[in-house]
């Protein structure tokens, strides 16, 4: 029997595991508490040779690239670049420019949710939480191309992918851009270092420094971005959602006899008198308007409860454009847990499964239950294996959410959506 203290060094050990599981190798020399502690958000850093297999070429060619930009599946942008003006298209792309015409860059956005290895890569990078992390963009550039000098608000990975790029950085604290373009090209920003790149080379910028690349000939580069949502972003967006729980609750209530709000009444005023001064805004008006805020700020103090509900939903919701592909012909309830617990399952790697300390969220959903062991590594390995769908699937809880899961195709059986590399890496090292 563990005591606390050997329980707390075991956990400790786990979580070390863990997170050098899912760097693999990323940052060098420097373990990922060195790079947290040195590094992340306060300056740059340029891994040689970081990730070893783009050495030999990028696994995602520009060809399925430029598929992938013929689609409404992903996010993608066209940039041109003469002398210092800059042109943005947005796709899907019927045509692109030939590939021997200079100085322009293809961007996609979202390459994890369509590609497996981009998928794999975003994996590598699971040191920092899921609700931070956002997306693999894979970019193309023919020689000459690039975005111009900009910033991010959020931390970036730029891995070259294939071809060379030269990339000048520095710090940009009172950034100003040029007026008139499609771009925020920073304008009178001086940069204070160049590093040329080339195939499997990282460079790690923190949020707020300049960055400009430039491709040396044809190159790919992909970038891990990380989501930093910005305070008024947030705000509105939980308003938003609080006006509608409230919205749902008001209606609730007048179905309910037993209810005392009135439901979405709109304002009326009938038995009005003319008015002598009509610019003026009517007293009786505002006094209306004013219950209304002073009833809704009563609502919010009990409303405010479930803002950590709101987060998990917030962070946990998929981007917009995403869609789901569920089963063509879906297995009955039994025959889902029959087969998960042969093969395991796995979620759709579209699919964002958060927890905290007393609830769990799917895409965008709460799901009812409390995250025990079972659901938190569901979440954290992004898999069951099969002895761990056996445990999870005897029970009726866990057997409905899989199975109501899978009929949306959230979660797939591993058949379907094989365990990726880096999860069967981390499998192991937390094993041993």
């Amino acid at each position: 029997m563990q005591t606390p203290s050997n329980e707390a060094s075991a956990a400790r050990k786990h979580g070390a595991a863990k997170r050098t599981a899912f760097a693999q190798g990323l940052l060098g020399a420097l373990s990922v508490e060195q790079f947290l502690h040195r590094y992340w958000q306060r300056k740059p850093l340029l891994v040689r040779g970081a990730i070893t297999e783009f050495c030999g070429g990028s696994p995602i060619a520009p060809e399925q690239l430029f598929a992938h930009a013929a689609t409404d599946d992903v996010e993608s942008r066209l940039v041109m670049r003469s002398a210092q003006k800059w042109s943005v298209d947005y796709g899907p792309f019927d045509e692109l420019p030939q590939l021997r015409k200079r100085n322009w860059t293809l961007l996609v956005q979202g390459m994890d949710l369509v590609e497996p290895a981009a998928h794999e890569m975003l994996q590598r990078f699971r040191f920092i939480p899921d609700a931070r992390l956002d997306d693999v963009m894979i970019s193309f550039a023919t020689t000459g191309g690039g975005v111009g000098p900009h910033l991010d608000s959020y931390d970036v990975f730029l891995i070259q992918a294939s071809g060379r790029r030269r990339w000048q950085i520095g710090p940009a604290p009172a950034p100003q851009f040029v007026d008139g373009l499609p771009l925020r090209i920073l304008q009178s920003w001086t940069p204070t270092e160049t590093i040329e790149v080339g195939p499997g080379d990282l460079l790690y910028l923190p949020p707020g420094w300049g960055h400009d690349g430039v491709a040396l000939d044809p190159c790919t580069t992909w970038s891990v971005g990380f989501r930093t949502p910005a305070r008024d972003e947030f705000l509105q967006a939980w308003l938003g959602d609080l006006a509608d729980r409230l919205s749902d609750a008001r209606t609730s209530a007048t179905q309910n006899p037993i209810g005392r709000t009135r439901g979405n009444t709109r304002y009326r005023d009938p038995g009005r008198q003319p008015t002598a001064q009509p610019a003026m805004i009517p007293p009786d008006l505002q006094a209306a308007l004013f219950e209304w805020i002073q009833d809704f700020q009563k609502a919010t103090a009990i409303a405010s409860l479930a803002t950590e509900d709101f987060i998990g939903r917030y962070f946990s919701e998929p981007k917009a454009h995403v869609q789901f592909s569920r089963p063509k012909k879906a297995y009955t309830e039994q025959q889902f847990t029959a087969h998960a617990q042969r093969h395991g399952v796995a979620l759709d790697r579209r699919s964002r499964l958060l927890y905290d300390k007393f609830s769990s969220y799917l895409n965008g959903e709460n799901t009812g239950l409390r995250p025990n062991a079972l659901l938190r590594a569901l979440a954290d390995q992004r898999y069951w294996t099969p002895t761990q769908c056996s445990k999870a699937l005897a029970t009726k809880g866990l057997r409905g959410f899989a199975y109501d899961a899978y009929r949306a195709g959230w979660i797939k059986i591993n058949s379907e959506e094989p365990i990726p590399k880096t999860g069967r890496a981390i499998a192991l090292q937390l094993a041993s």
